[in-house]
């Protein structure tokens, strides 16, 4: 079964904007965004027949739509929110800025509280992101605030 360059675009095409509709986890319109791009080299490439130059169309539609689809995701949603945990990579120093793994990626990380120091290899609650730094608070930290009291 030989299929046309259209033909292929067009089942990328709706196969990506299925995804989008039907994964439970929200894709952020990046599948739907990719989708509508390849529908588009679909109807292109019936007047454009190099591959290579099809798929540099999508890549750009693709990266264009998604770009643009940003602005209807609200920034209160709840697959925006931070996990709620990390691993300390390196120690963060009272009142300074260490290193965090959080979802496989290495974040800078500040103490919420400069007083406190928290060891390498700890497991912290991420509370906000302030820009690419990472607020934090050592997993016993209540133990600690209660101790206190």
């Amino acid at each position: 079964m030989n299929l046309l360059p259209s033909q292929v675009w067009l089942i990328i095409g709706i196969a990506l904007c299925i995804i989008e509709l039907l994964v439970p986890l929200p894709t952020f319109l990046i599948a739907g965004a990719m989708g509508v791009a390849a529908l588009l080299v679909a109807v292109i490439s019936l007047i454009l027949p190099i591959p290579a130059l099809q798929v540099l169309v999508w890549m750009i539609a693709s990266g264009i739509l998604a770009s643009l689809s940003r602005r209807f995701i609200p920034k209160d949603s709840v697959q925006l929110k931070e996990a709620d945990e990390g691993i300390t990579i390196t120690e963060i120093p009272a009142g300074k800025v260490g290193r965090v793994k959080h979802e496989g990626v290495s974040w800078r990380a500040m103490c919420d509280d400069p007083q406190i120091a928290i060891a390498a290899q700890k497991k912290v609650i991420i509370l906000r992101r302030q820009g690419t730094t990472l607020i934090v608070v050592p997993e016993n930290w209540l133990s600690l605030k209660e101790q206190e009291l």
